[in-house]
C-alpha cells in the first residue's frame, strides 16, 4: 500500500545519501556560504572587452551552425531509416531499422562526441557528427511513430490507380506527416543548440570549447561572459521556435 511505498522510497533516499556519504550539512555552515558569495563573486563583472566579445561570438555562430547541420543531416537520415522502421519494407528491413535506431540514441551525445573527436579530431566537425548521429536515432524513431499513425488509405488510392511507390509516399503519406516532422525536428534543434555549448568541453567546438577553455585558466569573468551568451542563445531559439510552431498552426 501507499505507506509501505512510502516507507521504501525513503529507505532507498537513506541509503543513498549512506552510500555517497555526502557531508550535506557542511553546505549549510557559515564557511560554505562565504566561500559560495565569493565564487560567485569572481563571475561578475563579465569580460565585455571587444577582443573577447568577437570570440564569443564566432565561438556563438559555430556552436548554431553545429546545431542546425547536424539537425538536417539527421531529419534526413531519420527519415530515411523511419520507412524501414514503420514496417513498410518487410520484416527484416523493420527489425534491422529499428536496431540502429536504438543503438544510436542510446548511446549520449557526449559519448558519441568522445568517440568522434578521437575519430576525426577536435574541431566543429566532430560536434556535428556526433550530434547527427544520437539525433539520427531519436528522429528516426519519432518519425516511424508518426508514419505507423499515418491512415494508409491515401497512399493506396494513388497505387491502386497506378501511381509509382514513391508518388504514393510522396502525395498520399508526406503531406500526413510533414507537419509532425517538422515539429519534431524543430524541437530537436533546440535541444541540439544547448547539447552544441556542452559538447565542447570534450573539444568539438563552439562556446563549449571557449566555455572550458576559460574555465581551466581561471578566467573566471570570461567564463561569464560565455555563459550569459548561452543562457541568451537558448532565450533567442526558443523564442523563434515558439514563433515557428505558432506560424504551422496557423
Amino acid at each position: 500500500g501507499p505507506p509501505l511505498s512510502l516507507a521504501l522510497a525513503l529507505a532507498a533516499v537513506w541509503a543513498s545519501f549512506a552510500y555517497l556519504d555526502m557531508p550535506l550539512g557542511a553546505l549549510f555552515s557559515g564557511a560554505a556560504a562565504g566561500e559560495a558569495a565569493d565564487f560567485v563573486q569572481r563571475f561578475f563583472p563579465p569580460d565585455l572587452s571587444p577582443e573577447f566579445l568577437g570570440r564569443v561570438g564566432f565561438a556563438a555562430l559555430e556552436t548554431l551552425a553545429i546545431s542546425l547541420l547536424s539537425t538536417l543531416i539527421a531529419a534526413l537520415a531519420g527519415a530515411a531509416l523511419a520507412l524501414p522502421a514503420a514496417g513498410r519494407q518487410g520484416l527484416v528491413a523493420r527489425s534491422t531499422a529499428r536496431f540502429v535506431l536504438n543503438l544510436l540514441r542510446s548511446v549520449p551525445e557526449l559519448v558519441w562526441a568522445t568517440l568522434m573527436v578521437l575519430a576525426a579530431g577536435l574541431g566543429p566537425f566532430a560536434g556535428t557528427l556526433a550530434l547527427a548521429l544520437h539525433t539520427t536515432g531519436v528522429l528516426g524513431r519519432l518519425f516511424a511513430e508518426a508514419l505507423e499513425n499515418t491512415p494508409p488509405a491515401p497512399a493506396r488510392a494513388l497505387a491502386g490507380s497506378g501511381a509509382p511507390a514513391l508518388a504514393s509516399f510522396l502525395y498520399g503519406t508526406l503531406p500526413l506527416v510533414a507537419p509532425q516532422w517538422l515539429a519534431y525536428a524543430l524541437y530537436r534543434s533546440e535541444m541540439n543548440i544547448r547539447m552544441a555549448a556542452i559538447l565542447g568541453f570534450v573539444g568539438a567546438g563552439g562556446l563549449g570549447a571557449l566555455l572550458y577553455y576559460s574555465l581551466s585558466l581561471f578566467h573566471e569573468a570570461q567564463a561569464s561572459t560565455v555563459i550569459l551568451t548561452m543562457l541568451a542563445m537558448a532565450i533567442a531559439v526558443d523564442g523563434a521556435s515558439a514563433w515557428m510552431r505558432r506560424a504551422m498552426a496557423g
